[in-house]
């Protein structure tokens, strides 16, 4: 199990609905999987081992739409259900069971957290509320912890908080990341988070990491090949992925990896079909589902090269 999917964003500026995929544990570009039921951008992801899901974003106008794919199948996606208002600029994270749909912007910057059942379709429920009002946060989880990370209220913020996703509440203070941003792209084992790229004002190439058993500030992992805004980021519980995103040159298709476990840069892994940002990705391993995935047999990978 090792399939990471790429999934919508905005080409120039334009939403799409592309799905593209990859196989994490290995290298090479994306190949087509299928399409979206809605192209846009700035949507929250979760997804089990077999489930992916995209949830609200922006058109030209906020949506509540929720998709899903059969993550070892290609094929375009499938309506799943709503979130219970239309937004943008969400995260999200997911463990083998529950997918959860963090912060946002409506008319104005949101605090709301919502979840679903991954395995069954139906509407988002809500969950509780982050510690502050803000748009584009970074998110990614462990099999029972949850964390968003920075985003934007009236200022950029270095916030982190954390739930715990068996059990719906309001969440509560984890730490700070190392430099205040939005845009960052989080990707997880199931004992460390690690968050790449942000803030549209500098681009910035800086990764950050905590421990997410133990609250705390985060710690310098490594840099970016670039510095991004709105990078896609997933992992396979072992290696991380960043996918896209915005730079000081405009959008670029190039894909970074890097070790989870091992502080450093990340490495070229390869290219997605197009130039995009804001794009967001799903995998079968991350680490919210590494212990599942480890004990659950996977789909054969279909590619010599594999966000929840």
């Amino acid at each position: 199990m090792s399939r990471g999917i790429v999934g919508l964003g905005r080409e120039s500026a334009v939403a799409v609905n592309t799905l593209e995929y990859v196989d994490i544990s290995s290298t090479g570009n994306a190949t087509d999987f299928g399409d979206a039921t809605l192209a846009r951008e700035s949507s929250a992801v979760c997804s089990s081992s077999t489930r992916g899901l995209w949830a609200a974003g922006y058109t030209g106008s906020n949506s509540n739409v929720i998709d899903y794919v059969t993550i070892a199948t290609t094929g375009n996606a499938t309506d799943f259900g709503d979130t219970t208002a239309a937004k943008r600029a969400v995260c999200g994270f997911s463990n083998e069971t529950r997918g959860l749909i963090s912060s946002g912007f409506t008319t104005v910057n949101i605090n709301v957290i919502e979840y679903v059942t991954i395995a069954t379709t139906g509407n988002a429920t809500d969950f509780g509320d982050t510690t502050q009002a803000r748009r584009v946060p970074g998110g990614c989880s462990s099999t029972t912890r949850g964390l968003t990370a920075g985003g934007e209220t009236t200022v950029l913020v270095n916030t982190i908080d954390q739930v715990e996703i068996a059990t719906a509440a309001n969440a509560t203070d984890f730490g700070d990341l190392t430099v205040s941003r939005d845009g960052s792209g989080g990707a997880s084992s199931n004992t460390r988070a690690v968050f790449g790229g942000g803030s549209w004002t500098s681009y910035l190439n800086t990764i950050d990491y905590v421990t997410i058993a133990s609250a705390g500030n985060a710690t310098d992992f490594g840099d970016l090949i670039a510095g991004m805004y709105a990078p896609g980021a997933t992992s396979n519980g072992t290696r991380g992925i960043w996918a896209a995103g915005d730079t000081s040159g405009g959008n670029i298709d190039s894909i970074d990896y890097a070790e989870i476990a091992s502080a450093g840069n990340t490495s070229d892994f390869g290219n997605l079909t197009a130039a995009r940002q804001s794009p967001n990705c799903v995998s079968d391993s991350h680490g919210g589902i590494e212990a599942a995935a480890a004990s659950t047999p996977g789909p054969r990978n279909l590619l010599t090269l594999g966000c929840g």
